[in-house]
């Protein structure tokens, strides 16, 4: 940032600046430096990724490249992408497969099946081998039942007839816009003589989750800047499992004149880095030194269940906010997986306590938020016309979340009394025509309440039907987001309501000329949605959120997000969910990988080596972006009511052995192992 500040206030041009990062949520921190007041008037600093960088190479020099890259209509213009719509067309494609026998043995929800061809076309593209080898590559490695040969094979097809059609019909996923770019508009002359001249100083940051193609790309842009600047982290390289390439990155050392070393955190404290040193000793099985002093980074205590854990998680935090005074966000609450049971057990244990929280769960499906579940059941209410009926649990949820006040006991009754599911028009009775007794169960204030939002509803299905992201931003903005209903001040809903408009929002853009047997766009993007679709990446989401809430995080968004905080808990610390991976029966992140020999067979070894290289980085960058202390959650019966034998919860015990702070409880279950 302060090499970005030097440029501008020493005459170079904002336009002719480009800053990339890996993702759009890592340049976050260059928007606000270039929001500062005191910068220098005049251009537009470009900060974007080698995705954005491509998608706008390709639509501006699209006319000179879409015949030469096999576009059946080249005089229409590109259709671009985003990872739901792309699932949209995929699902098109694949769902008469599936349903023929394509992929019977992946055990896998269907959408994720859909995520993960895609996931394979976006390796081809960003490691650099033609789309045509997945299965090839897969196979090689393969060493396990011939039965899962035949499913690569499956997946290779799946993937082909989603390339052809997207040619066909000018769709520009993201594997097909980078290959666009890398393979037609970066080798046209005119094109390179384009980017070159109008970037001419270039700053890469976090080039160690970056892709190899990324690296190819840069080595040859190099040479034609006036001035450029690499950043790269040691030890990182978290999203391996997108394509990033660390070791490709670091070998760009060789081609900078000037190469500094930061050795010296400015984030983590003298006993925070010890902890780091000791976890890592005792991860690889090394002697652990006996002169750490890491007691004041690290505090724990062991209980027998969850829930007593839980407990004391909460307590710890409360004490931290109103005992301490420290900023609630500078808390976070991690684990392998932020399940919703854990994340509900959490919340009602801080907001018992008069803590503020809020979560972040990327990658979810958007039906699996409930408040983006209680939209579209509001949506579906409001559109009878689409033949879609909430059934009665879903309407008993959506009250439940918009209506400020209703539990679900009450929501249960409401719904029993007021839902018709056979009436013409809206199927929900007004709350004066349900039994006194009832009503005085309910209340007469929610039923006040409800009848706001039914008559809104009510209001709305009289009239002519507007776009999805239309309504679903007037139902928001006009009750839902109104002092009395679910999500007042309530800033996981909204965040799910902004994410849910924009999804719908976009889907429109690309998907609503063209609905299959007759449906509209909104009826399609809600059978969408509700199949399961994987969200796409919201920008919004994952920016810093405000100081007054404490986040709840899966371990791996939090590092992705790049942000250190004071304080950490971790949970479920014998949770095998730290050390493991994914179950991804279509694609392999390390045998797609470039550094991996094609032919190699993947063994038992390779899998236990990335597994321990993967929780020493994973731990690493935790304790990296801790400043204070970090508390570890410790239960001997985990949330499926077994016992954990994680490697990190044996870590720990080694590290506590080596310094003799054993508890008796954990050494207890240390001898049982």
């Amino acid at each position: 940032m302060a090499r970005l500040c030097h440029l501008l206030h020493s005459g170079v041009r904002a336009d002719t600046i480009l800053v990339l990062t890996p993702q759009r949520t890592l340049a976050e921190p260059y928007h606000r430096c270039l929001r500062h007041p005191d910068l220098p008037p005049g251009g537009m600093v470009t900060v974007s990724t080698l995705g954005g960088l491509a998608r706008q190479s390709v639509e501006l020099f699209w006319p000179l490249v879409a015949a030469e890259a096999g576009f059946a209509h080249p005089e229409l213009p590109p259709v671009f992408l985003t990872l739901e719509t792309a699932q949209y067309y995929m699902a098109r494609l694949v769902r008469p497969l599936l349903d023929a026998g394509y992929l019977q043995t992946a055990h896998v929800q269907r959408s994720r099946l859909y995520s993960q061809v895609l996931d394979n076309l976006s390796k081809a593209a960003v490691v650099g081998f033609p789309h045509t080898e997945i299965a090839a590559r897969l196979k090689s490695a393969w060493v396990g039942e011939a039965a899962q040969a035949r499913i690569y094979d499956e997946a290779q097809d799946c993937a082909q007839r989603f390339r052809r059609y997207c040619l066909e019909h000018n769709l520009l996923d993201f594997s097909l816009q980078v290959e666009t770019f890398l393979h037609h508009v970066w080798p046209r002359d005119l094109c390179r003589r384009h980017l070159l001249h109008r970037h001419r100083h270039l700053i890469w940051d976090n080039l160690e989750e970056d892709t190899p193609v990324a690296h190819d790309l840069l080595r040859q842009w190099l040479p034609h800047c006036q001035s450029a600047l690499l950043v790269a982290d040691s030890d990182a390289g978290y999203r391996r499992f997108l394509g990033a390439d660390p070791d490709g990155a670091y070998s760009l050392r060789s081609v900078c004149q000037v190469q500094v070393t930061f050795e010296k955190s400015l984030v983590t404290s003298p006993p925070v880095e010890a902890l780091a040193q000791g976890l890592g000793h005792a991860l690889d099985r090394r002697p652990v030194p006996p002169d750490l002093e890491i007691g004041p980074a690290l505090a724990f205590e062991h209980h027998r269940y969850q829930p007593q854990m839980l407990d004391w998680v909460a307590d710890r935090v409360a004490e931290l906010v109103h005992e301490q005074s420290e900023a609630p966000g500078e808390v976070v609450i991690l684990a392998p997986f932020l399940s919703d049971s854990l994340r509900f057990s959490l919340a009602t244990r801080l907001e018992r306590r008069q803590v503020p929280w809020r979560s972040h769960r990327p990658s979810r499906a958007l039906r699996d938020e409930p408040a983006s579940r209680c939209l579209l059941t509001l949506a579906a209410l409001a559109h009878p016309a689409w033949g879609i009926t909430p059934s009665r649990d879903d309407l008993i949820c959506a009250l439940a979340q918009a209506l400020d006040g209703l539990d679900l006991v009450r929501a249960h009754l409401l719904a029993r009394q007021v839902h018709r599911p056979h009436a013409e028009g809206l199927p929900l009775l007004p709350f004066e025509a349900i039994p006194r007794e009832a009503q005085e169960r309910i209340t007469y204030l929610l039923g006040q309440r409800y009848d706001r939002l039914r008559g809104w509803l009510e209001d709305y299905a009289a009239g002519s039907p507007l776009e999805l992201d239309h309504f679903l931003s007037r139902l928001f903005g006009e009750v839902l987001s109104q002092q009395g209903f679910g999500f007042h001040r309530h800033y996981d809903r909204g965040e799910a309501a902004a994410n849910l408009i924009e999804s719908a929002r976009k889907f429109r853009w690309v998907a609503g000329d063209d609905p299959p047997d007759g449906k509209t766009a909104a009826q399609e993007y809600v059978e969408m949605v509700h199949e399961g679709v994987v969200a796409a990446q919201y920008v919004s989401a994952w920016r810093q959120g405000p100081d007054d809430a404490v986040l709840l995080a899966p371990a791996y968004t939090f590092l992705l997000a790049n942000r250190p905080v004071d304080y950490q808990f971790w949970l479920d610390v014998g949770s095998r969910g730290w050390w493991e991976r994914l179950h991804q029966p279509l694609t392999h992140p390390y045998v797609l990988s470039r550094p991996w020999p094609s032919g190699r067979p993947w063994t038992d070894a390779d899998e236990f080596r990335v597994r321990q290289e993967g929780l020493q980085t994973l731990l690493q960058g935790l304790l990296r972006r801790c400043r204070h202390r970090v508390y570890l959650g410790l239960s001997q019966y985990a949330e499926d009511g077994f016992e954990g034998r994680g490697p990190l919860l044996q870590a720990v015990q080694r590290l506590l052995r080596a310094r003799g702070e054993l508890t008796a409880e954990i050494a207890e279950t240390a001898e049982k192992r």
